[in-house]
């Protein structure tokens, strides 16, 4: 793991004529593609209020959905919150639009450690800013989990999905599984021992073994549809992200119906995951992005954030205004000796992308 990102995480056009007054009206927005339950629910009318600028907000739950849209071009979108490894990638296809960083004060709010950390996948941090840190865990129903495996089954490692004698004992009350090929599929080789940016086939061959034996016990592959599940107790396991599955927990709590969930940073080391506001290159209004942008960056507005969906945020200032209970969870803020274990995905190449792609088709169809 990249030292930097440890100490890091530790420290948690031609000019165009007049335009009439309606027109200019009508281009006072901002087209935001954010991921699904990854803002606090008055972010976006304090934004409005604070600035005048009206927000269109569209979510997605999965890297790739964006990347797509990136790549065909003309998505319409003025902000998009792509992962490093993607972000990475997005950088060098030119398709993010460089920062004017004179038009963000607030940058000066950021942890300088994790700045240089982000370097890894944004030389300089020319094209994005670091919004949200996670990791990739395990998140199960207490009870439910507890009876379907009988004594004797710590609950602390990635043998829990990935044995199949422990996945079979769970698809009885349910397993889901992130539809995300780069992420599970980058686990899924940390957990046989191999580099989980590998492109060699050999190992991907490896690694589609280990998902095809316990393929029979997932429920299903999707990116978000788990929080919902797993907090009213319809499933007992999910791969998934560290916010959601908290997110999920805090639900269940509120319904007071008796589902208890957790979530584990597996013993073995989990993916940790920077996600970064950028804006693409071809975004119709990238001065109210940069306004978007700038104003996440206050303190009191990202901490609100974390406080609401449960991600660590990389703003040096804000973690005064972040809750006890959040900042104090190793599950969201992990002390070093987690992080020692931890592991980040880099950018695939394209070729090897079209292999992964029809890898993870197979295995999700059994053909």
């Amino acid at each position: 793991m990249n030292k930097h990102l440890i100490l890091a995480l530790g420290a948690l056009a031609v000019a165009a004529p007049a335009l009439t007054l309606p027109a200019l009206a009508q281009e006072n927005v901002v087209n935001v593609y954010n991921w699904s339950d990854y803002i606090a629910d008055d972010t976006i009318a304090k934004f409005e209020a604070e600035t005048g600028i009206k927000v269109n907000y569209d979510v997605y739950d999965s890297n790739e959905i964006v990347d797509a849209k990136l790549l065909a071009g003309n998505s319409g979108y003025d902000i998009v919150v792509p992962s490093g490894n993607f972000l990475q990638r997005q950088v060098k296809a030119g398709l993010l639009l460089p920062l004017d960083k004179s038009k963000l004060p607030n940058l000066v709010n950021m942890d300088p450690a994790i700045m240089q950390a982000a370097t890894e996948f944004d030389p300089d941090n020319a094209h994005s800013v670091p919004y949200m840190i996670n990791t990739i865990g395990l998140g199960y129903n207490v009870a439910k989990a507890k009876a379907a495996l009988g004594d004797g089954v710590a609950l602390d490692s990635w043998d829990l999905l990935f044995k199949p004698e422990n996945a079979e004992k769970l698809a009885s009350c349910g397993i889901a599984v992130l539809d995300s090929p780069s992420e599970v599929m980058g686990i899924a080789l940390h957990y046989l021992g191999l580099d989980p940016n590998s492109e060699s086939e050999e190992d991907l061959a490896k690694a589609e073994a280990l998902m095809t034996s316990i393929k029979p016990y997932i429920r299903y592959f999707h990116s978000s549809q788990y929080i919902d599940d797993l907090g009213n107790g319809e499933i007992c396991l999910a791969l998934g992200y560290s916010g959601d599955v908290f997110i999920a927990a805090d639900a269940a709590k509120q319904a007071n119906q008796g589902v208890e969930v957790n979530y584990i940073i597996p013993k073995e080391g989990a993916a940790t995951l920077f996600d970064f506001l950028a804006i693409p290159a071809d975004a119709p209004h990238p001065e109210n992005a940069l306004k978007f942008i700038n104003f996440i960056m206050e303190p009191e507005i990202v901490a609100a954030i974390t406080n609401y969906v449960f991600y660590a945020n990389p703003n040096l200032k804000a973690l005064p205004f972040v809750d006890d209970e959040v900042k104090n969870n190793p599950g969201i803020y992990p002390p070093a000796d987690v992080l020692a274990k931890a592991f980040v995905m880099t950018a695939h190449s394209p070729e090897y992308e079209e292999v992964l792609t029809r890898t993870w088709t197979r295995i999700k169809t059994g053909q």
